[in-house]
């Protein structure tokens, strides 16, 4: 088994090698003078096992490109299997048609990965599950409910704890949790009226006298949980968390979250954190290297990987 890193997360490569006791395969990924990527790998991989770690996040143009050329170049030479594992899957939110002559980007993203030659992919958290199908693949979807699950437990009284979806698509995300420690759910009705923006609405569940635990998979501006977090302490809550797997926070978001009314975000690290979120004083990061690691190591030995998440 080979473990290859491009320029996107090293240091949760670097973890999850460390998790899994095997170095970092040598591999240079750099740029020529016109930006275009290079890929040298730098050990021999031929009839290896070969994993690729490389979160598509900001900016998600080039780490894309970076993945794509690196499993190009496994694959020419003559890795046995290349399993490309995106810990954060770039252009997931573009999975539908929201208007007429509009792409359906996070299936052209699968395309190009299966073109480039990956044998499988291993991702987490997927915004939509369905995106499972647009590879023709195999395709594992992680959870990175255990891990949070885990905090919860250890950080909050949850015979007084109550989870939240902050909207309504995600209520099935936050039934689950909220049936893996015993707590009740409340659901936030909010009018989205542009991109970026949201309007709450209506809370429906009894929060009052409650510490809410907010549950979603992305968190890009903020504004949704703000607002969220308001809306909930006016109706009585005594505080709000919030965990969200994948920290996007693009723009003014942290500082927005920072001076906001939340008690804690908490992300993982499944995309790098920025200088701003390692010193704000209410962001707090979750590494997901142990999950991955023995998904990997399962992966690997050709083992279950849905066991991990049987509780």
């Amino acid at each position: 088994m080979k473990l290859v890193c491009g320029n996107s997360n090293r240091p949760l490569a670097e973890a999850i090698a460390a998790y899994l006791k095997l170095p970092l395969t040598k591999c240079l990924v750099r740029r020529f003078a016109d930006m275009e990527v290079f890929v040298e790998v730098q050990e021999n991989v031929r009839g290896d096992d070969v994993f690729v770690i490389q979160p598509t996040s900001f900016p998600a143009n080039d780490h894309l490109m970076e993945l794509l050329i690196i499993i190009d170049a496994m694959r020419r030479a003559s890795a046995n299997r290349v399993t490309a594992v995106m810990p954060y899957f770039g252009y997931a939110r573009q999975d539908r048609k929201p208007g007429p002559r509009t792409p359906i980007s996070a299936k052209l993203v699968a395309n190009l990965v299966t073109r480039a030659g990956a044998d499988r992919v291993l991702t987490l958290d997927l915004h939509a599950g369905q995106i499972q199908g647009f590879f023709d693949i195999p395709t594992d979807n992680l959870f990175a409910a255990p891990v949070m699950v885990r905090d919860i437990k250890e950080n909050f009284d949850v015979t007084n704890a109550i989870v939240v979806s902050p909207d309504v698509g995600g209520v099935v995300r936050a039934r689950g949790l909220a049936k893996r420690i015993g707590a009740p759910l409340a659901i936030v009705d909010k009018r989205r009226e542009r991109a970026g923006e949201s309007e709450v609405m209506n809370i429906i569940g009894e929060v009052e006298g409650k510490s809410c635990i907010m549950i979603d998979d992305i968190v890009d501006s903020g504004g949704t949980l703000c607002n969220a977090a308001d809306a909930l302490l006016e109706q009585g809550a005594v505080d709000v968390s919030a965990y969200i797997t994948h920290g996007v926070l693009s723009g003014g978001a942290v500082a927005r979250i920072t001076s906001s009314q939340l008690k804690a975000l908490v992300i993982t690290d499944s995309i790098q954190a920025t200088e701003a979120v390692r010193v704000s004083r209410n962001i707090r990061v979750l590494s997901i290297a142990p999950l991955i690691g023995e998904a990997i190591g399962r992966t690997s030995r050709e083992e279950s990987v849905s066991s991990l998440f049987h509780s």
